[in-house]
């Protein structure tokens, strides 16, 4: 979904809703809070900064408050600033209807739950990339259930990511390590667009990790104990901004865990630590061949000269954090 998938279907109409829940005015009040029904049914708006999943994070989806239609994923979810929660695109392009919002003196674009008809805020070409969305929501329009899942993932980089893949594809508790793109200008970027040094991404891994067996704080110390974090846009003799070092955070509580690690292991290093530490804008999954690069490239030049010593290195300082083979 964009902005002009939206404008489309505010003027020629909304797709066909999953099902359809319809109540009478008094059959809402029964159910719904005074707030939620003066926001979801009457199309009133909360105070900036009230609601109370403006700074919620974690896994879950957001559903109508009204009726239970699911509306947007945690993954989407974005922290602008604005007051109000915001997120990148709907869990379904059938979940919410758009309509033309002409009051107060301008023109929006109104986001209605499709099921019940339920005002739940508006959307805005404001947003990070590759939508470019905002969808603007009042918490008290949407539920949240937190997810079973007990994964979180984090985006790390350190030079190539055929390296970083290889060191954190053995530490027990990653779960998944998907090489990729991050933070860049250009949408969907090749690896060849990024190699130019241009589009301003760097070359990361995402590592999906269960921290019931290994804490965030001990991945951030992997990470910065193997690469070099006080080299800036440089590992070795790849150079360029592509291969800065860099950790990228879903939430301000990982932020201040990365602040704490990155404190803890200066001491470490001579040189002061350069590392990129930014709230994650974009990730983009780097092309197939990519993946599992080592795995799949033992004999490759690179991989021999490169990637085996510095595994060697890793595996020496961290016996006990590797996967039982």
């Amino acid at each position: 979904m964009n902005w002009t998938d939206i404008l489309k279907l505010s003027r020629d109409g909304n797709q066909a809703p999953p099902r359809r829940v319809e109540k009478t005015e008094q059959e809402w009040k029964a159910i719904l809070t005074p707030d939620q029904f003066r926001i979801t049914r009457l199309k009133g708006t909360e105070r900036p900064f009230s609601g109370e999943l403006c700074s919620a994070f974690g896994p879950g989806r957001y559903s109508c408050v009204c009726c239970g239609n699911p509306l947007f994923d945690s993954g989407e979810k974005f922290e602008s600033n604005s007051g109000w929660p915001s997120f990148t695109q709907p869990i379904a392009e059938n979940a919410i209807s758009y309509h033309q919002d002409t009051a107060y003196g301008m023109v929006r674009i109104e986001t209605l739950c499709s099921v019940c008809d339920a005002h739940l805020g508006h959307v805005f070409p404001d947003g990070p990339a590759p939508s470019g969305l905002r969808y603007c929501m009042n918490s008290e329009a949407l539920v949240k259930q937190e997810s079973d899942s007990k994964e979180a993932s984090i985006v790390l980089g350190g030079g190539c990511f055929w390296c970083t893949e290889a060191v954190f594809q053995e530490v027990e508790g990653v779960t998944k390590v998907e090489s990729g793109y991050a933070n860049g200008a250009q949408p969907s970027p090749t690896y060849e667009q990024v190699c130019t040094g241009k589009t301003g991404h760097a070359e990361v891994v995402k590592v999906t990790y269960d921290p019931a067996v290994i804490s965030l704080e001990d991945i951030l110390e992997i990470h910065l104990t193997t690469h070099n974090p006080t080299t800036l846009n440089r590992q070795g003799a790849d150079v360029g901004t592509q291969y800065r070092s860099a950790i990228f955070y879903n939430n301000e509580q990982e932020k201040a865990t990365i602040d704490k690690v990155v404190a803890d292991v200066k001491q470490s290093y001579d040189d002061p630590i350069v590392t990129d530490i930014q709230p994650l804008d974009t990730f983009y999954k780097a092309e197939g061949y990519h993946q599992n690069y080592y795995r799949n490239n033992p004999g490759n030049g690179y991989c021999a000269a490169v990637i085996n010593p510095k595994l060697s290195k890793f595996r020496k300082k961290y016996t006990s954090k590797l996967k039982v083979s």
